[in-house]
């Protein structure tokens, strides 16, 4: 068998199988709906969105819990992301709350970006930072310009501690680690400067409102999973939920050597995307390795590439005190950046009540959280108590979703895997937020790859 096909980049299959509906496999959906493919659509889960969806939790009360699977936000840099929301019918707008970058304590300490258009928010964010000496503010502009200078660019193997190894520590305190966690997920002492710059390029110099924070005022599935997926029934693409992927499998050309489609749990298609988190994909195609020995040669870059990433949780706890008024917020902000101790390990806190209405909830997110979930619940309750200044036994923890692999662990020198595993062969791709690109683990990456994988059939070279 040959790893060759009649699909090819650049030529657009016409039955096209997509196996995982998160933000990448819908993204991909929509845009190959758009082109004029003919769309089966596999999800695992019984709803879509992937690890940005809304997920019920029995919590002991009367009645189980609607939460989001996790504390998501987003910039408005990220313009893929708000494009695909408008096409299925959602308002960004409406959906999201716009907010100046905002990087400051329950004391109103830190960063905080002015609400002028790009680069003056910055600046005057800097400029006036409260709890920074003018030295230091002077050290961050020298730094920022130095970087813009450089193209925001940096040694493949250089981590973002390396990269500010300089500036006083008072910044890598209050900017520096705050936007480096949010963004990769990662440790400062391993995060990759690259990416972190990237993010930095993109959020300060990508045009009006860029660096904004954009927090979902609605449950995380009404924000696209939901959407998108009622966009594509009405669409006539093939849905199926809560249907896990047995099988994929080659369809063999005349010749008997070269592969001319696919076949995925009985179902032809000419071409297959698997957008499928980076596990589930690493045992479809050693599945297929295994049924196909003549693959395995090929796929083995590949799957070593792959099966070599590390992962990083995110844990949020969700902390609701009773009997507070509807009409009264519970933070100063909307998100607070917290200072997490050993003891208190939480980063950011969030006003559920003035974001979404939920009336008294707090979410509490710990970016690469570790510990028991129990344990985790009795630091964050503490934590809380400190933040509203009450005691812990007024407030109650009402569910806590970890995510295990909430994204890959962005590190300096990282290889990521390709969008094709196969090379020479068009008509399998890959997408996912940890395929090789630009960005970290972020909705972003996942929107962009997914787009990405499609335009590969539609043109010779995709876009960035």
């Amino acid at each position: 068998m040959k790893a060759t096909s009649d699909c090819t980049m650049g030529r657009t299959p016409r039955r096209l199988g997509i196996i995982g509906a998160g933000w990448a496999g819908l993204a991909a959906a929509v845009a190959a709906t758009q082109a004029g493919m003919q769309v089966s659509l596999w999800e695992a889960a019984r709803h879509p969105g992937g690890r940005a969806r809304t997920v019920t939790l029995e919590t002991g009360l009367d009645a189980p819990c609607q939460l989001d699977n996790g504390q998501h936000i987003l910039i408005g840099a990220y313009g893929r992301s708000l494009r695909l929301m408008q096409q299925v019918g959602v308002d960004p707008e409406q959906m999201l709350l716009r907010l100046p970058l905002d990087l400051r304590d329950s004391q109103g300490q830190g960063l905080a970006f002015a609400n002028l258009p790009a680069p003056w928010d910055g600046l005057l964010g800097v400029w006036r930072a409260s709890g920074w000496t003018w030295s230091q503010r002077w050290a961050l502009l020298r730094h920022l310009l130095r970087w813009q200078m450089a193209g925001f660019r940096a040694p493949p193997r250089q981590t973002v501690a390396q990269l500010c190894q300089h500036l006083p520590a008072a910044l890598l305190d209050g900017f520096i680690e705050p936007l480096c966690v949010a963004a990769l997920n990662t440790p400062v002492q391993q995060a990759s400067a690259q990416v972190f710059l990237r993010v930095l390029q993109d959020s300060m110099l990508g045009g009006p409102g860029s660096s904004n924070l954009l927090i979902p005022r609605v449950p995380l599935g009404e924000l696209l999973a939901e959407p998108a997926w009622h966009w594509l029934a009405l669409q006539q693409v093939r849905l199926a939920s809560g249907r896990r992927v047995q099988r994929l499998e080659p369809l063999l050309a005349a010749d008997g050597q070269s592969i001319a489609g696919w076949r995925v749990d009985g179902r032809e298609c000419d071409a297959v995307l698997l957008a499928t988190h980076s596990a589930e994909a690493l045992r479809l195609l050693s599945q297929l390795t295994q049924e196909q020995p003549a693959l395995a040669a090929p796929l083995q870059d590949w799957l070593h590439t792959t099966a070599q990433l590390a992962h990083e949780p995110i844990a949020t706890v969700y902390v609701r005190l009773q009997g507070h008024p509807p009409d009264t917020s519970l933070l100063p902000r909307p998100m607070l950046m917290l200072h997490p101790t050993a003891e208190h390990p939480a980063q950011f806190a969030f006003d559920r009540q003035a974001l979404t209405g939920d009336t008294g909830l707090l979410a509490l997110v710990t970016s690469t959280s570790r510990g028991s979930r129990q344990h985790l619940e009795a630091q964050c309750l503490q934590q809380a108590a400190q933040l509203l200044n009450l005691p812990a036994d007024r407030l109650t923890a009402v569910g806590t979703v970890v995510e295990k692999r909430a994204t890959f662990a962005c590190t300096a020198g990282l290889a990521r895997p390709a969008m094709q595993p196969l090379p020479g062969l068009g008509s399998l791709l890959v997408c996912g937020d940890y395929i090789d690109g630009p960005y970290p683990g972020t909705l972003e990456g996942a929107v962009r790859s997914g787009e990405n994988a499609v335009a590969a059939w539609l043109q010779p070279t995709p876009p960035n």
